[in-house]
């Protein structure tokens, strides 16, 4: 996952062109594998893609559609032998600062929309709050006068007490996980505050995508990135927080798809059929267009 930005300059617009690679080596080869990728980015209010590309190789049968969740999935088979399996994306992607306003819903206007967004106030194992953070989450919400209140609480609480640390975690690893490691990575971090944001019954989402490590990113340059990953919670519209960082999301951040947790916007998930084992790759670079 993405490191930890150094501040908080937020440029208002930009041109990104990000360029991901995964996949993965079979040491004995792999017979044929079958394939979902979500890694092409989403065309939102704050975000517009100009251009994008899914290569595989070898290559492959694929389908392209919306799942579930909203994200683009490029579905793909591979029928014959291979020892790799490379998957590149390749896109270029207008961004501006996230259009956004503090919401001034009340605890009590939270009841109405429990059903429409009750897929956003699961507790899965991905995100459900350990045992003893639960004391300090009834501090929280017994000190915060609205839900945006409470959610910009838990948001500092985590960004204060979790310590990005690449390798703390797995990609396997649950909010609990973190917790009891106080530190990991921002997949974990976004599933701390959506868990304790759910178990106030706030409804709120994971978000998938990418972050320019950069505050100030140079035109031409391009640096070596990595997968993000923060929270929306539900304040009458849907509010973005970057609990890594501290930070709103903004023209450094591109969106690739939302969902409950990790598991349902996972870059790469397949089957592969292989008598040995294999390591998965992945490089991600961004580049600043202007």
């Amino acid at each position: 996952m993405n490191q930890a930005s150094t501040g908080t300059g937020r440029p208002e617009s930009m041109q990104l062109r990000i360029r991901h690679t995964t996949g993965y080596q079979y040491a004995e080869g792999a017979a044929a594998s079958y394939n979902e990728a979500r890694m092409t980015p989403l065309t939102t209010s704050d975000q517009y893609v100009l251009r994008s590309r899914l290569d595989v190789t070898p290559t492959a049968w694929s389908v392209e559609y919306r799942d579930y969740w909203g994200s683009t999935v490029t579905s793909f088979e591979v029928h014959e032998p291979h020892e790799t399996l490379s998957v590149v994306s390749t896109s270029t992607v207008e961004t501006s600062a996230h259009t956004q306003e503090p919401g001034e819903v009340a605890w009590d206007d939270l009841a109405a929309v429990q059903d429409e967004w009750c897929e956003y106030l699961v507790a899965s194992r991905w995100v459900e709050p350990p045992a003893d953070l639960v004391p300090e989450l009834e501090r929280l919400r017994a000190a915060s006068g609205t839900p945006g209140a409470y959610a910009t609480a838990v948001s500092d609480l985590v960004h204060e007490r979790i310590t990005y640390l690449p390798g703390a975690t797995e990609v396997s690893s649950t909010a609990s996980d973190a917790w009891a490691a106080g530190a990991g990575v921002c997949q974990d971090m976004a599933h701390l505050v959506v868990g304790a944001l759910r178990w106030a019954r706030i409804p709120a989402r994971y978000v998938s995508g990418y972050l320019h490590p950069s505050t100030d990113p140079v035109v031409g340059e391009t640096v070596e990135g990595e997968s993000h990953a923060w929270v929306e919670w539900w304040d009458g519209d849907w509010v973005a927080h970057d609990p890594t960082n501290a930070i709103t999301p903004g023209a450094r951040h591109v969106i690739v798809g939302r969902g409950r947790d990790y598991a349902d916007i996972p870059p790469l998930r397949g089957i592969y059929s292989t008598q040995g084992e294999s390591e998965l790759f992945v490089n991600v670079e961004i580049t600043r267009l202007r």
